[in-house]
């Protein structure tokens, strides 16, 4: 068969082995970026880290609360994981043989792992150096593209899904990676443009938006009562937002979910063909057995249904995989809609359409839903593909056998008329419940107060009439209820499931919302995103800095016009001394820096000490 063609291929390639060395690269790459990246605290002199100065900052790989430049270069580092992120969600990654009680520490380590080796991808994009960080991006990524080149090339086929296996399974990571080569070689040009002097410097990063701005002009700015006009896509799908951008963590939340649900798809199809192939064989194996016990011929019938289930259940499973599919990304489109819309409630000071026990969470459960949230997002939606696929791999059986099947074996009269009969049946229960609201409303309720209520007045009338309709219903409504609980337990499970994957809408009842866990993530990370990242609270934090830095900056501009006013002149080292009597009186603790009277040139000052006084 052609799905087995390469079967025995060995490739010199060991991914797994590979990420184990590519730590070497890695932890290279994070002491060159860590040793150029400054602290930003003066040490004392005492301290033990002092002999290396302000150099071995702490690296961030990734603000996960208020980054939105590069998000979507961030999204596809992420995406580059994806691989390797579903070897985890398998617990297929297992770096070291362990008793089953420590299996929860070995998935810890090697999670650490991946995140160490993929670790140098997200820190040379947000590195502020950037014509060294782009250099060792692009060689780091180099590395891992040419590395799974070479193993897709060794060994491209593979026993399930058949030709080009390989390629299926690692074309998003390679288009991750090629996109990652592309984007380092940009920065190294644009940097080694401003290096040479062609373009000017980076500005630093702005502490306000410009997103975060014109949301807040937008506030300011008085009600427009004539619309834009929208149109059908902005209408009826998704409408764009100029004073609204995700975060970079959501954007690489997304971007992993998809790649990584891609992958589940393969996955599960591949799982699909191992059964399918045993059951072809179970299959072989009862028409032998039939064939052999042909003599009574008892056993034919449950032979033949038994083939049909598995004929049908086969082609169900197959039929459903694109409907769950839609839905699943469906659900990840849906999530960044709820996201913008939850965020814009709660800028608003709208807590409404969160329970009530949500409405002051813990600071610290916040805290840990940024870091909980993207890797619990990820795991919800690909749980509940499978759960979706199931379930609708169930109602298409129900579906098969109770109206196919019956017209291909010419009991389709009998099928309609089962069907009209439990459709009549539920359709007499349901009019004798409307029935009884009716007659309430109608003989048991005094008359409206005034002709402009929209209901009569919940006050009894006729109350002999009202306690005899009770009693003789009661012993009608106990049956009823049975049916009603039954209903309710069915829509429950369907909208468990199907919500299953939602993780910004609890499946939980009223009051036990705190028992779903993903709900609470989502609820933290929403609090955690509108105290940080509120445009509103940013802006005033911005006018604040703004206007610290101009009266700084008029009052050491005051002190350097001393020598142009109209005085007599002043020496420029009476200044330099008036300087440095400044200098000692803001910073005390450079005294002990300063050197001894017998050094040469003891009257000057080290040259930090005018940026520190700033401090």
């Amino acid at each position: 068969m052609t799905r087995q063609l390469n079967v025995t291929c060995t490739s010199s390639v060991d991914m797994e082995l590979f990420l184990h060395y590519s730590l070497i690269p890695s932890l290279f790459i994070i002491l060159v970026l860590s040793f150029l990246q400054r602290r930003e605290h003066c040490r004392r002199s005492d301290d033990t880290s002092y002999l290396l100065g302000d150099h071995f900052g702490i690296i961030v790989p990734l603000d996960f609360v208020g980054t939105f430049s590069n998000r979507w270069s961030y999204g596809i580092a992420f995406g580059a994981t994806a691989n390797k992120v579903m070897f985890l969600f398998s617990e297929g990654y297992q770096p070291l043989q362990v008793p089953q009680w420590a299996q929860a520490f070995v998935l810890l380590i090697g999670g650490i792992e991946v995140g160490l080796s993929y670790f140098p991808f997200f820190a040379c994009l947000s590195s502020e150096f950037r014509l060294l960080s782009s250099i060792l991006g692009f060689c780091y990524s180099l590395i891992w593209f040419v590395v799974t080149i070479l193993r897709i090339s060794q060994c491209p086929h593979g026993q399930f899904v058949g030709r080009y296996e390989a390629l299926l399974f690692n074309w998003p990571s390679l288009l991750c990676l090629a996109f990652l080569l592309g984007r380092f070689l940009h920065l190294f040009v644009k940097a080694l443009k401003a290096h040479l002097g062609w373009e000017p410097q980076a500005e630093e990063k702005p502490l306000l938006e410009v997103h975060q701005a014109k949301h807040v002009k937008q506030l300011l700015r008085k009600a427009c009562p004539q619309e834009r006009k929208k149109s059908w896509f902005q209408t009826r799908v998704y409408d764009w937002d100029p004073c609204f951008q995700f975060p970079s963590r959501m954007i690489g939340t997304i971007v992993l979910a998809f790649i990584c649900l891609y992958l589940f798809i393969i996955i599960e199809f591949c799982m699909f063909v191992y059964v399918r192939d045993e059951l072809d064989v179970f299959e072989g194996k009862l028409e032998s057995y039939d064939a052999f016990m042909n003599q009574t011929g008892t056993l034919t019938p449950t032979i033949l249904q038994v083939k049909e289930l598995i004929s049908v259940s086969k082609g169900v499973w197959v039929a459903t995989i694109l409907p769950a599919s839609l839905i699943s990304v469906s659900y990840l489109f849906h999530i960044l809609a709820c996201y913008r819309k939850h965020m814009k409630r709660l800028w608003a000071g709208n807590k409404h359409f969160l329970p009530l026990r949500f409405h002051n969470p813990s600071s610290s459960a916040s805290v840990v839903a940024i870091a909980r949230y993207s890797g619990w997002q990820i795991a919800y939606i690909l749980w509940g593909y499978l759960i979706i696929h199931v379930m609708q791999s169930l109602c298409g059986l129900m579906i098969m056998y109770g109206l196919v099947l019956p017209v291909t074996h010419h009991r389709g009269l009998e099928m309609l008329r089962g069907l009209g009969v439990g459709i009549l049946t539920i359709s007499i229960v349901v009019g004798l419940m409307i029935l009884q609201v009716w007659i309430a409303a109608s003989f048991f309720l005094q008359p409206k107060l005034g002709p402009d209520d929209q209901q009569k007045p919940l006050a009894l009338n006729n109350r002999k009439a009202f306690h005899n309709f009770n009693y003789f219903l009661f012993f009608y409504n106990v049956l009823l209820g049975l049916g009603a609980c039954l209903s309710r337990l069915l829509i429950s499970c369907i909208l468990g499931t199907w919500l299953i994957a939602r993780i910004d809408r609890t499946i939980m009842q009223s009051g036990y919302e705190g028992a779903d866990m993903g709900f609470s993530a989502w609820i933290g990370m929403l609090y955690m995103d509108h105290y940080h990242t509120n445009p509103v609270l940013v802006s005033f934090c911005h006018l604040l800095i703004t206007s610290h830095r101009e009266r700084k900056l008029k009052k050491s501009v005051r002190y350097w016009c001393l020598d142009q006013s109209a005085g007599p002149r002043i020496s420029a080292r009476s200044r330099t001394r008036w300087f440095l009597l400044q200098t000692l009186i803001n910073n005390p603790r450079l005294v002990m820096l300063r050197k001894s009277k017998s050094g040469h040139g003891s009257w000057e000052l080290p040259r930090f000490c005018l940026t520190c006084s700033e401090s």
